[in-house]
């Protein structure tokens, strides 16, 4: 007999789109759902998300993410693809075709959260997905019974119950990372690694091992990833009118230096980006909202 469902934090904002690209239109070919992780796990994990799409008799769809530095473990039904799986931080874009019917029930880990939880260095895992037994040798079935789960909420349970049982030893060296990440994410003025390193009283040197050890990529690219999300956020949302004031902000040289850095790494210009999200926008909120 199971015990009582654990209690669990308040689950991240359903509007939170900072990472995908293009939010608007991906929203026509799938769904999104976030789930909130219990107290017993929630040191090491962010939140649980699953993603659905059904275009059986339409075209596939490529969804386009910028990945923030975290690892994730998924359940994939697409296709072929079936059982649990491991992911490194990605360094690139991230392209996802969406065909036919499928389905992912995934854990994203804090940054960092994956290494400190098992003990790995997690730079082999780089760019790569690998089956998750490969990875945790203990997992057994559980891919199979989560995806024969019928709800979210039973997938939760049945993930965080085996995360509970893993032994976990306490990781000072982590906690650091982990507040060196979230400055990283939530300050803006944060532009350069050596603000970093001047803030947090650690060497350029050992906050680049660290990073390699627990996230998987340097902190130059951990904090141009993040700066960068923040640019595709804002001009998603429409901030569009004073394109070298928003290079200023995120911290770039100028606006030129934006621009190629965001066009290599999106694969469109920012105002080019910036149009097509909002001309998405407009058509999403013209399905809704009934003509006045």
């Amino acid at each position: 007999m199971s015990g009582p469902e654990p209690a669990v934090r308040a689950a991240p904002g359903a509007d939170d789109r900072k990472a995908i690209l293009h939010p608007h239109e991906q929203e026509r070919y799938r769904t999104l759902e976030r789930l909130a992780v219990g107290p017993a796990v929630d040191e090491y994990v962010e939140w649980y998300w699953a993603v659905r799409w059904d275009l059986r008799g339409r075209v596939p769809y490529f969804a386009e993410v910028l990945p923030f530095p975290c690892v994730h473990l998924t359940f994939e039904r697409d296709g072929d693809r079936f059982g649990g799986f491991v992911n490194g931080v990605c360094t690139r874009k991230y392209v996802r075709e969406l065909a036919g019917r499928g389905e992912t029930f995934g854990v994203r880990f804090r940054p960092g959260g994956f290494g400190a939880f098992t003990g790995l260095d997690v730079g082999g895992l780089r760019d790569r997905a690998v089956p998750a037994a490969e990875v945790l040798p203990d997992i057994g079935d559980l891919a199979d019974r989560v995806l024969a789960a019928p709800a979210d909420a039973e997938r939760r349970r049945l993930v965080e119950g085996y995360l509970r049982t893993r032994t976990r030893r306490d990781d000072p060296t982590y906690r650091l990372v982990l507040r060196i990440a979230a400055a990283m994410a939530q300050d803006p003025e944060l532009t350069r690694v050596d603000q970093v390193t001047e803030r947090f009283g650690i060497s350029a040197r050992t906050l680049q091992r660290l990073f390699r050890r627990y996230i998987g990529a340097g902190p130059k690219w951990v904090l141009r990833r993040y700066r960068l999300q923040d640019g595709a956020d804002l001009l998603a949302r429409g901030r569009i009118a004073d394109l070298a004031a928003l290079a200023a902000d995120l911290g770039y040289f100028d606006q030129a230096h934006f621009t190629r850095e965001f066009t290599a790494e999106v694969g469109m210009a920012p105002l080019e980006y910036a149009k097509n999200s909002l001309r998405s926008r407009d058509e999403v909120t013209s399905k809704v909202l009934p003509a006045s």
